[in-house]
């Protein structure tokens, strides 16, 4: 489940994971006691996640578009940048919102689970690729 963080409700947080240019994701603990992790990026809303498998891909998506803004697209909307992109980084950001998942995701294409977990993977390959170049250039 994927929602825009309100920053008060947040008792605990500590870093889960940091990429480069100052894209992190960040493990907290709310005051009902349930673990989230949030995605934080310059000039992004911040979103949170229930899960750290569902915060990393949407991290991956952000690297794989070269960022985007959420804020404006509403509730049922996809970014543009997401839409042209191409399917694999419009299913991996599928596979990111709530309530969506991987069959969810092959019925809509009319694709097999198989084939929509191969089009996230090139998503998380390509985005890797993309963080490793970053440092190597020395730009992070």
């Amino acid at each position: 489940m994927s929602q825009t963080h309100d920053p008060a409700t947040t008792d605990t947080a500590s870093l889960y994971r940091e990429y480069v240019l100052d894209v992190r994701i960040v493990e907290y603990e709310t005051a009902a006691g349930e673990t989230r992790y949030r995605f934080d990026a310059p000039e992004h809303c911040g979103i949170e996640f229930e899960d750290e498998e569902t915060a990393a891909l949407y991290a991956d998506v952000y690297f794989d578009v070269n960022g985007f803004e959420e804020a404006g697209t509403g509730e049922r909307g996809v970014p543009p940048a997401i839409i042209q992109a191409g399917r694999d980084t419009l299913v991996a950001y599928f596979l990111t919102q709530s309530d969506v998942d991987v069959h969810w995701v092959a019925s809509f294409y009319g694709e097999k689970p198989e084939k929509v977990q191969r089009y996230a993977n090139r998503v998380r390959k390509r985005a890797e690729t993309i963080r490793s170049g970053i440092r190597e250039r020395g730009l992070d």
